[in-house]
């Protein structure tokens, strides 16, 4: 099973795909540890390219990270993709809650040598990420919506909803699932 998960800064990505990995024996894959190098240095275009092309060729996965210029590779490969798209004060209480939570030092979904940070930048990133990215993201997974399951949840009971139902039914629950989009 190949599963991306992707949403705004401050959405539960890092946590969800976590607990969905140990939930279903799978691989989790940060893509903040592989994309910053110490001291906040992006990788560069070609190497992120085929480090994403080598990632998605494995047998099974959970991918989270939204990462747009590499999106397509991701969603081509995945059987399953998550959006969490929840409202802009949870995700800017969230990557502020991050920042005070790990003053100093670096969260275990990301590179060591990147220390937590927030600016204005940033912020206003996560604020508007429903207004910017959105819009692009579901252009995206709708051209794969006949093969790929997709799901969109809006809220943070949504996504503990989730996880309680895959306790129940492991990953079978995801052989119920009609291939369509919630979007």
């Amino acid at each position: 099973m190949k599963i991306m998960i992707i949403g705004s800064s401050g959405s539960g990505k890092s946590t969800f795909s976590r607990q969905l990995g140990d939930l279903l024996d799978l691989p989790v894959y940060h893509l903040d540890v592989y994309f910053w190098k110490p001291g906040w240095v992006q990788t560069p275009d070609v190497e992120w390219v085929e480090f994403n092309k080598n990632l998605v060729a494995k047998d099974e996965w959970i991918i989270d990270g939204y990462y747009g210029r590499t999106m397509d590779i991701r969603v081509q490969a995945a059987d399953v993709i998550f959006f969490l798209d929840l409202p802009p004060w949870i995700t800017i209480y969230r990557v502020i809650k991050r920042r005070i939570q790990y003053h100093g030092k670096t969260r275990p979904d990301l590179n060591e040598g990147c220390p937590e940070s927030l600016d204005w930048q940033f912020i206003k990133y996560a604020w508007r990420f429903r207004q910017d990215k959105k819009p692009a993201i579901i252009e995206k997974l709708e051209k794969h919506a006949e093969k790929t399951k997709i799901i969109m949840m809006k809220s943070p009971k949504e996504v503990k909803r989730l996880l309680n139902t895959l306790q129940s039914n492991g990953i079978g629950y995801f052989e119920h699932i009609e291939k369509h989009h919630e979007c």
